[in-house]
């Protein structure tokens, strides 16, 4: 299994499962601003690439570690999707891509990187596992029917921007299958009542699950 992280501007984690991720990973791509964080924890690993437009880190980063940058100045897409898309277009064999830092802090940014975490999982294809990681809890996307291991008594939220989504649900304390997501809130602070949960579609859709 081949892993790539993504070190975001948001919270820098401490706890043992995404500090894990990092240091396991294969390919590790910090967006511009989050390379100050990912050095003070992991000063020992220069990350492979750092990528952005680099307007947040003052010059003497740039001229120290020049030879990581990667500049892209297209302003339609943020450096978690230019991370993605870097990682996409050189490291074609990938099995998993990890998110991290890409929540906290700002609730804006949260939320903006996380949505995209379905346009992702669109681009890559079945063949990547793509998620958000955090000290507090663990994002993926799905686009289709399908089930996950998460331990029973575990929360589990779901969010959909399809209103015409219908979900059945295995596994959950209170069931999804007459749930309208015509709110962000509709199907979310649920629980696990079994250690496997499973979501039915009614369509292709997009959904992002959120384990706590």
């Amino acid at each position: 299994m081949k892993s790539a992280v993504v070190i975001g501007g948001g919270q820098f984690p401490s706890k043992a499962y995404p500090i894990h991720l990092i240091s396991q990973a294969d390919v590790i791509v910090c967006c511009d601003g989050a390379v100050r964080a990912y050095l003070r924890r992991f000063p020992e690993r220069l990350p492979d690439v750092v990528i952005g437009d680099m307007d947040s880190l003052p010059g003497s980063f740039l001229k120290t570690y020049g030879g990581k940058w990667v500049k892209v100045t297209d302003q339609e897409t943020n450096d978690q999707t230019k991370a993605f898309n870097w990682l996409l277009e050189n490291h074609s064999d990938l099995d998993e891509i990890h998110f991290i830092g890409a929540t906290g802090k700002r609730v804006d940014h949260t939320v903006a990187n996380l949505s995209l975490l379905t346009e992702y999982a669109a681009k890559a294809g079945d063949g990547i596992r793509i998620d958000s990681v955090s000290d507090s809890e663990t994002v993926f996307p799905m686009l289709d029917s399908g089930s996950f291991l998460c331990g029973e008594g575990r929360p589990v939220s779901i969010f959909s921007p399809d209103n015409t989504l219908k979900m059945k649900s295995a596994g959950l304390e209170w069931p999804t299958d007459n749930v309208s997501f015509d709110n962000w809130w509709k199907a979310s602070l649920n629980r696990a009542c079994a250690d496997e949960v499973t979501l039915t579609f009614s369509h292709p859709s997009r959904a992002l699950v959120v384990l706590g």
